[in-house]
């Protein structure tokens, strides 16, 4: 099982960042189908959420980042000391198992145990996915395979999140457990085709010596951590949009079937943006999408603001629409510069960081935005979103003015 660079052949190099492409896209569709009615699921009904469950349905899904939380780093560690496709293979394997015995119960106790032990799993997956993405791509090329990698990623999110909400519009609410047997098949399928993408291909040899301090300087330098933390904002929101949406949507009269067709064709443009945000920013530079995408984040949050004060007018929709095209050119800049930055004997450890990061966004943003909403009203939701906004505006700010200091000093010649 190769886990090389791109010195290897062309085709042995399609073949393993397919496998990671595929692997990635069954994971996120399973997830996303799963996340989409989870709400509904604890709660035995699809219309609306009552403000009694909001604690409970949030406290649920807060379960799997937590785990991830707890563990990527350790997953981390393992995939550069052992291997980035075994700890793969292990995670998605773990996963197919824990979704098909979420089908047998509704208990939140169960649920919440399954979802932590998902979240370890997860972690596994992303942070041996991206270092392997890493792994086979050239530094003038990272862009556009971290795009191809996002796209995947993304569009596995919304298709899945697609398909669960037209679930929830077709299946009576006493058969959404066959939503969580789908998407354990989904898994399984992703792993077989992975296994088989990346059979016969030369392994990478072990590391003879693995030096867990300076693995861990490296991973956790200045310039990797500014690239990290504007992640950490990022799914404060994205967190909460995933376990609300459905429910939000009920709550102003629009329909999952609806809602699902929108979502759908989101992630047919999700296909198409984010490989060519990410060519955009090996030849203009990472710095400058991710500040396109740092406005783009906090258009949405005005205009997300707006649609709590005002509902779902069409005008607001659409600035919704356009703000989220530039907040999009954010994730495949920000991949590669990380990857640019991870040393390869760090590079597995320096993504579970990024993916650390991410799930503790997720758990702040569920805690957050549930406690601002049930203390404070609308106004908590204008607060939280201000927050959102306000602090990626400033670690951007820090992240340029450190790529400054790097091109003063000669540490990069990457453009801005």
């Amino acid at each position: 099982m190769a886990e090389t660079g791109p010195d290897r052949s062309a085709r042995e190099h399609r073949r393993a960042l397919l496998a990671v492409f595929s692997s990635t896209y069954f994971v996120r569709f399973a997830f996303g189908i799963t996340v989409a009615v989870f709400a509904s699921y604890i709660q035995g009904q699809t219309a609306g959420i009552g403000q009694g469950e909001v604690g409970v349905v949030g406290f649920v899904s807060a379960m799997a980042p937590v785990g991830e939380l707890s563990t990527v780093l350790v997953s981390g560690l393992a995939a550069d000391r052992y291997g980035r496709f075994p700890v793969l293979f292990a995670g998605i394997g773990a996963s197919a198992v824990l979704f098909a015995l979420k089908s047998t119960s509704r208990s939140p106790i169960v649920l919440g145990g399954l979802n932590l032990l998902f979240g370890i799993a997860s972690g596994a997956i992303l942070a041996a996915s991206l270092a392997l993405v890493a792994d086979w791509s050239r530094t003038d090329e990272r862009g556009f395979e971290m795009g191809r990698f996002d796209a995947m990623n993304l569009f596995g999110w919304v298709s899945g999140f697609a398909f669960g909400f037209a679930a929830l519009g077709l299946l009576p609410n006493a058969h959404l457990n066959v939503v969580f047997g789908v998407g354990s098949a989904m898994l399984a399928g992703g792993l077989l085709l992975a296994y088989r993408l990346v059979r016969g291909l030369p392994s990478r040899p072990r590391v003879a010596t693995f030096d867990l301090s300076e693995v861990l300087r490296h991973a956790f330098r200045r310039s990797v951590l500014l690239v990290i933390l504007p992640w950490l904002v990022i799914y404060m929101l994205i967190g909460t949009a995933l376990v609300f949406l459905g429910s939000a949507a009920s709550g102003l009269g629009i329909s999952p079937t609806y809602l699902a067709l929108v979502i759908g064709l989101g992630g047919a443009i999700l296909v198409v943006t984010q490989p060519y945000f990410g060519r955009l920013s090996d030849r203009a530079g990472r710095m400058r999408l991710m500040m396109v995408g740092t406005v783009g984040f906090v258009a949405l949050m005005g205009f997300a603001s707006l649609a709590v004060a005002y509902g779902a007018r069409p005008e607001i929709l659409g600035g919704i629409a356009a703000s989220v095209l530039p907040a999009l050119a954010y994730g495949p800049a920000a991949l590669a510069a990380l990857a640019d930055l991870a040393s390869e004997m760090s590079r597995a450890t320096t993504m579970a960081i990024y993916s650390l990061t991410i799930s503790a966004g997720m758990v702040v943003g569920l805690v957050l935005s549930t406690s601002l909403f049930a203390v404070l009203g609308t106004v908590g939701l204008y607060l939280f979103f201000g927050v959102i906004a306000g602090g990626l505006v400033g670690l951007t700010v820090a992240r340029y003015r450190d790529e400054d200091a790097l091109l003063r000093e000669g540490l990069t010649t990457r453009a801005r």
